[in-house]
C-alpha cells in the first residue's frame, strides 16, 4: 500500500474512487485490474480502487489481493464478506466506503474499456451532472463485440418496461459503467433497497425523482461472456426477476420509502448549484 501525501499533516482525498464488483471473476478479475491501475497511475493524482468480493467460492479474492499488490499511486484495497449478497448491495457497499466525492462503478469485465472513464468523470468534474451512465443505446456502432441475441433482445424489452413504469427518458439504464458525485447521491445510494440486477434502475429512477442532473453518455463496449448472467443462461427467468425488482421500486416509491433520501439528495443538489460548487471543490 503507498504511504498517502500530506499537506500540514492531513492526508489528500483521492480525487476519483472506481469501484469494481466481483463475484466468482478470478478468470477475468486479473487483467481488469492490471488495466484500472495502469489508467489511474496514469492520471498522476490521488486516486483509489476498491474491489468488493461479493461472496465468491473461487479464487477472486486472493486474483484481486495479487494484482493490487503494488498499486503505485493509488490506493487499492479489497472488501469481502461470505454471504453473496447481490451485485446491487456490493456497488452500493463501494460506493459508500469511497473516500473521493467522484466515484465511478464500473464490471470486473471492463466491458466498457476503463479508458472510456473520463466521458463520464469529466461532467462531473465540470459541475455539469451528479450522476453520469455508459449506455450502448445511444450510439451502436460503438458495439464491437454485441452480447448473445437473446439477451440483447430481452435488455431491449426491459428497458422500454422501465420507461413505461418509470416515465424516465433513458434508453439503457444496465450498462455496468455509472459515475456519481457522492456528496449529493449518498443519501439515494444509502436508502437503496434492491441488490440484485435492478439496482440500476433503483439508483438512477431515485436521482429522477430527486430532480438530480443526469446524463446518458454513449461509450464503447464489447460483450464478455463469462458473467452471472451468462453463467444463468435463463434470461426469460432473469429479466422477470428484474422486472419484479422494477414493480418493487415503484411500490416503494409510492409508499414513500425514498422520500427522506430524495429530498437530501435535491438539497445538496440544489446548495452546491446555488454556490457553483463543482466535484473539484470538494476534494
Amino acid at each position: 500500500m503507498p504511504t498517502p501525501r500530506f499537506i500540514e499533516n492531513v492526508p489528500v482525498p483521492p480525487k476519483l474512487s472506481i469501484v469494481v464488483p466481483a463475484f466468482n471473476e478470478a478468470a477475468r478479475l486479473g487483467a481488469s485490474l492490471t488495466s484500472i491501475l495502469s489508467y489511474l497511475n496514469d492520471r498522476r493524482e490521488q486516486t483509489e480502487l476498491i474491489v468488493v468480493d461479493d461472496g465468491s467460492v473461487d479464487e477472486t479474492a486472493t486474483v484481486a489481493e495479487d494484482a493490487m499488490r503494488d498499486p503505485g499511486r493509488v490506493s487499492a484495497r479489497l472488501i469481502r464478506y461470505e454471504e453473496n449478497r447481490g451485485k446491487g448491495y456490493a456497488v452500493r457497499r463501494g460506493l459508500l466506503e469511497a473516500n473521493a466525492n467522484v466515484a465511478l462503478f464500473s464490471d470486473a469485465d471492463l466491458s466498457s474499456p476503463i479508458t472510456e472513464a473520463p466521458k463520464l468523470i469529466e461532467p462531473i468534474l465540470r459541475g455539469e451532472c451528479d450522476l453520469t451512465f455508459g449506455s450502448r443505446a445511444l450510439d451502436r456502432r460503438l458495439i464491437g463485440v454485441h452480447q448473445p441475441w437473446r439477451r440483447e433482445q430481452g435488455g431491449r424489452v426491459f428497458n422500454l418496461i422501465v420507461r413505461l413504469a418509470t416515465t424516465l427518458p433513458f434508453w439503457d439504464t444496465q450498462c455496468g459503467f455509472k459515475a456519481f458525485r457522492m456528496s449529493v447521491c449518498r443519501p439515494l445510494i444509502e436508502a437503496a433497497q434492491i441488490d440484485r440486477f435492478g439496482f440500476d434502475v433503483e439508483l438512477i429512477y431515485l436521482a429522477h425523482l430527486a430532480q438530480l442532473r443526469l446524463r446518458e453518455i454513449p461509450v464503447r463496449w464489447d460483450h464478455t461472456a463469462g458473467g452471472p448472467l451468462d453463467s444463468s443462461s435463463n434470461y426469460s427467468r432473469d429479466s422477470l426477476r428484474m422486472i419484479n425488482e422494477v414493480r418493487r421500486i415503484r411500490t416503494a416509491a409510492a409508499a414513500g420509502e425514498y422520500s427522506e433520501a430524495i429530498s437530501a439528495a435535491r438539497t445538496a443538489s440544489m446548495v452546491e448549484a446555488k454556490h457553483g460548487l463543482s466535484a473539484r471543490s470538494h476534494v
